[in-house]
């Protein structure tokens, strides 16, 4: 039954990994497989359209990328010409908000797949054999989520992934802890071990070559009973510290990056954890900071790390869950202090909160507010995603105290961007004017000011300004009213020729920034032309 047209979709959202489950399932149908011509795309490429196809694939990735994923799965739909049942959608979206996708009407008849493929093919792809659907008799077969993924379906794309030189993979699935704002416990369940880490290495090297990196997704590594054993296999596959991998002339330095981060709550308990983890090459250290009620274990953790040679640190640091704005600035405040103490070099990556089941961004905890949180992103955004320890570097994005901080959030966007401009070049008059307006509101015309802000649309500021009193709160509010495009373009322009400062040396290479989809809602667009294969499928398929 081989020779089927098997098409794999991931939606036009940006992403750092490439989609480690349809590229298990292009080795089930590929070569190596069942023989089927498989296709890969990103987006809704209009290409597609030129083949008959007998299955498609859809992944998910997070909930409130709901609208890209609801366009893939229509388009799919029409692919198809309406025949649902050719249609399978899974990943981490469809699993967490299962119920929400399988009550939609018009994907009646579409298979959501909630979880793991880790049962037999047919069994985990939900396939009837009375149906006589495609495969319904691989009841006994090797499940999909044990085999290696098919790395040659990336080059049918124009997207390049910030990672893909690396092996992806589990030592374990699952975790121990049951967090309120973590997905981990539907998806994966409670923590175990996964197969042999050897298997997949080596099964990718033989197929497609030596990869330079190894990305491990565990989720909690550092709970795993075996978690020496994991550490031994790694040094045995020739990622020991300061290992390097041979390319024809040049020898290329290998990274570890357990991308999911580790437990602090665990860390802290023994050195030998850390010890461990430094005999390795990771790089960098990624510890989870949730809230300040972590705080003496992931204090401890850091401390541990100096200790043992881990210098390179990175960490997770949620907000807008239960904490306060200024519960995120005191954990972001703690990591300059440990930097400046122990000669560390800890770079944060706040991640905003949304609900797993939530189909949008418009969540807002309770101790925070719209406004704040759509300038903690600006912020964001000026500075990469990344929150450097660096003193002078912290101080001028977030201020010295919480004080600074909040009256930072508190600012016109367009004054948090452009920092340069207005602090230091031709807007400082204007900055100047805007501060001394606010100096002289009360606390009660701030909070009215705040309310007045978070209520509406951006684009409703200067509409609505006659709501206000006339006199100062008025004043200040004018100021918040958003610039033209053109007026911003032009801003850019200028400080093109003015001197900036580089703050290249307190970024991270993009391969070891985390994945924050929040920080840009550009599309990807559908592939012009693939970087190879693509035309010998087409050929296959008209």
């Amino acid at each position: 039954m081989a020779n089927k047209n098997i098409l794999l979709v991931e939606p036009g959202y940006r992403n750092k990994y490439p989609p480690l489950g349809l590229m298990k399932i292009a080795q089930y149908h590929g070569p190596a497989g069942k023989k089927d011509h498989v296709r890969f795309v990103k987006g809704e490429d209009p290409s597609a359209y030129e083949t008959a196809w007998d299955r498609v694939y859809i992944t998910t990735l997070f909930s409130f990328e709901w609208a890209r994923t609801e366009r893939s799965i229509d388009y799919a739909l029409d692919l198809v010409g309406g025949q649902a049942h050719r249609v399978f959608v899974g990943g981490i979206a469809a699993s967490l908000m299962h119920d929400k996708y399988i009550s939609e009407p018009k994907w009646r008849g579409v298979r959501f797949i909630k979880g793991l493929l880790g049962e037999a093919p047919a069994t985990s792809l939900q396939l009837d054999p009375f149906d006589e659907e495609l495969y319904a008799e691989d009841t006994n077969g090797k499940p999909i989520e044990d085999l290696v993924p098919d790395y040659s379906i990336l080059d049918q794309i124009g997207y390049e992934y910030p990672v893909s030189d690396a092996y992806f993979t589990y030592a374990s699935r699952g975790c121990v802890r049951k967090c309120a704002f973590c997905g981990v416990p539907t998806l994966e369940g409670m923590q175990r071990d996964t197969n042999s880490l050897t298997e997949v290495v080596e099964g990718v090297s033989k197929l497609y070559g030596e990869k330079r990196d190894l990305i491990l997704m565990d989720n909690n590594v550092v709970a795993s009973a075996n978690f020496k054993e994991i550490i031994a296999e790694i040094i045995d596959l020739g990622f020991e510290r300061g290992a390097k991998l041979k390319r024809g002339r040049y020898e290329l330095q290998r990274r570890v990056d357990f991308n999911q981060g580790v437990d602090a709550r665990i860390l802290c308990k023994d050195p030998m954890y850390l010890q461990q983890l430094a005999s390795i090459a990771l790089k960098p250290l990624r510890i989870a900071f949730d809230h300040l009620g972590v705080k003496k274990p992931y204090s401890q953790a850091i401390r541990y790390s100096a200790e043992a040679g881990l210098t390179e640190l990175s960490n997770y640091m949620l907000y807008n869950f239960k904490d306060s704005p200024q519960d995120l600035f005191e954990r972001m405040r703690l990591n300059v202090d440990l930097n400046e103490e122990l000669d560390v070099r800890i770079f944060s990556f706040p991640m905003r909160y949304q609900p797993v089941n939530r189909p949008d961004r418009g969540h807002v905890g309770d101790k925070w507010n719209s406004y704040y949180l759509r300038s903690m992103q600006v912020i964001l955004q000026a500075t990469h995603g990344i929150v450097s320890g660096a003193p002078d570097f912290f101080r001028k994005a977030y201020g010295d105290t919480y004080e600074e901080f909040e009256n930072i959030l508190l600012r016109p966007h367009h004054f948090i961007f452009n920092r340069y401009w207005y602090e230091q070049f031709d807007g400082r008059p204007e900055f100047d004017e805007f501060q001394s307006v606010m100096s002289a509101l009360s606390d009660d015309e701030r909070t009215e000011l705040t309310r007045y802000l978070c209520e509406r649309d951006k684009n409703d500021y200067e509409h609505d300004l006659n709501v206000l009193a006339p006199g100062k709160l008025r004043d200040a509010a004018r100021f918040f009213v958003p610039m033209s495009k053109a007026e911003e373009a032009k801003i850019w322009e200028a400080q093109k020729r003015r001197r900036v400062e580089d703050i290249s040396a307190y970024l991270v290479p993009e391969d070891e920034r985390v994945e924050d989809a929040a920080l840009t809602d550009e599309d990807v667009p559908p592939s012009a032309g693939s970087k190879k294969n693509v035309d010998k499928i087409n050929q296959v398929f008209a």
